[in-house]
């Protein structure tokens, strides 16, 4: 009984170390397959939200969860293993200690076969060097958008999830760096080189939003995306305690203990208008991006235990629970007013004349089916969550999809005044 218990502990945790890596392991040792679910889970960069937490991890159904960090130990195990109350394989943490230990073969086989990959805190830029351009990016994106595996992560976990994404490369900014010169030497950013996460495409992510220096950087990390790809531009940021979690219908629920504490989500979008770019965003000149006061529009939603709080960040607008900013900056001084949800429509068509229009197979992969009760004479356009529109070839009632990069996307139908959209998600 004495070397069964012993074994017993011993499969439960384990500690392994290499020169580029520390392994810390809890759970089975034996690999499992689930029915496991996609889906984002972000956190402000304290300690863990218990709900959100569980949200993330009954997504796993039961699978293994990896967890990715470049400082620390093995803080996650016990939490996620024992404490939360939700059954799961194992717990598996991995230190790296440089790109070596990132694209350790190993090690991209553990990724490669969690349901869950979970991003610590620390350094982003740890992550930007250790996982960027080499193996453990091809990993990490083919786990997120063809195994459709779980993914979240916290603080600087968090801050890399966003498709473009402040990479701290010369140290973290502040506001006043920040809006004295969006081009600061510190004002890092990546733009679609990194991670491609379904619903994340042109957002920008930030955490720590209870400290008073983070949201006007943001303001002008969106003002710099905006400017530099001529394309509107997203954020998603959270205070400290407050967690983000999204579905794989795009639902982003917000947790956290309000009213108890002042724990919020914060969702920020280039106002949907045609004159939506900085007015000033040079090097060495304060930006200044008003555009009427109404430069960035911003739902405020409060966390509470439940979740019951959301926004559908397919439209970016419809949801519960949300108080509605506007920010805007003029040279340099950043300021914010309350109004009311700007009832943006992404692509800019009216709906109120519409008739019946489905496809199918919604997720779709290669191509989708089109069923309408008008079929002749329709006029389609395909765009994604930024605006962005694609060719689109139909043949017999179908539109071949191959060539589009997972994502969300909005098939607009037309004839005459009658107008129909359709929110689809590629897989």
């Amino acid at each position: 009984m004495k070397n069964i218990a012993t074994l017993f502990l011993f499969l439960l945790f384990q500690v392994s170390t290499s020169q580029n890596y520390t392994e810390y392991h809890t759970g089975s040792t034996t690999d499992v397959n689930t029915n496991h679910e996609f889906g984002i889970c972000m956190m402000g960069g304290a300690s863990e939200n218990d709900n959100a937490m569980i949200w993330f991890l009954n997504r796993t159904n039961g699978g293994d969860v990896v967890v990715l960090r470049a400082s620390g130990s093995n803080g996650y195990n016990n939490y996620m293993y024992s404490e939360l109350g939700v059954t799961i394989n194992s717990v598996t943490t991995f230190v790296i200690h440089n790109t070596s230990g990132a694209i350790d073969p190993y090690v991209l086989d553990k990724v490669a076969k969690a349901e869950a990959i979970w991003f610590a805190g620390g350094d982003q830029f740890d992550y930007v060097t250790y996982f960027k351009d080499n193996a453990m990016e091809d990993t990490l994106n083919n786990f997120i958008n063809n195994k459709q595996g779980v993914i979240g992560g916290t603080s600087a976990g968090m801050a890399i999830l966003g498709s473009s994404y402040f990479s701290a490369e010369n140290g973290t900014v502040t506001n006043a760096q920040a809006l004295s010169n969006p081009y600061h030497n510190r004002m890092t950013l990546g733009y679609d080189d990194f991670l491609t996460i379904p619903y994340l495409q042109g957002v920008i992510t930030d955490t720590h939003y209870d400290d008073p220096d983070r949201r006007a950087r943001h303001a002008t990390f969106l003002a710099r995306y905006a400017t530099d790809n001529n394309s509107s531009a997203f954020g998603i940021a959270c205070n400290e305690y407050t967690s983000v979690c999204i579905d794989d219908n795009g639902m982003a629920r917000v947790y956290g203990e309000y009213p108890t504490y002042p724990e919020y989500a914060f969702f920020l979008q280039s106002n949907c208008t045609n004159d939506f770019l900085p007015e000033t965003c040079v090097s060495n000149e304060p930006l200044t991006w008003n555009r009427a006061g109404e430069a960035i529009k911003v739902a405020k939603i409060p966390g509470t235990e439940t979740g019951e709080n959301y926004i559908d960040i397919g439209g970016w607008n419809l949801g519960a629970g949300q108080e509605w900013e506007n920010w805007y900056v003029n040279s340099g001084t950043f300021s914010t007013d309350p109004t009311i949800n700007p009832q943006c429509d992404l692509l800019g068509i009216n709906e109120a004349n519409t008739f019946e229009i489905t496809v199918s197979p919604n997720p779709f992969s290669d191509e989708i089916v089109i069923h309408a009760d008008e079929e002749e004479n329709l006029k389609y356009n395909l765009y994604n969550a930024l605006g962005k529109q694609f060719e689109i070839d139909i043949k017999n009632k179908r539109i071949s999809t191959s060539k589009l990069s997972s994502g969300v996307y909005f098939l607009a139908v037309s004839k005459g005044h009658k107008k129909q959209t359709l929110k689809l998600i590629k897989q």
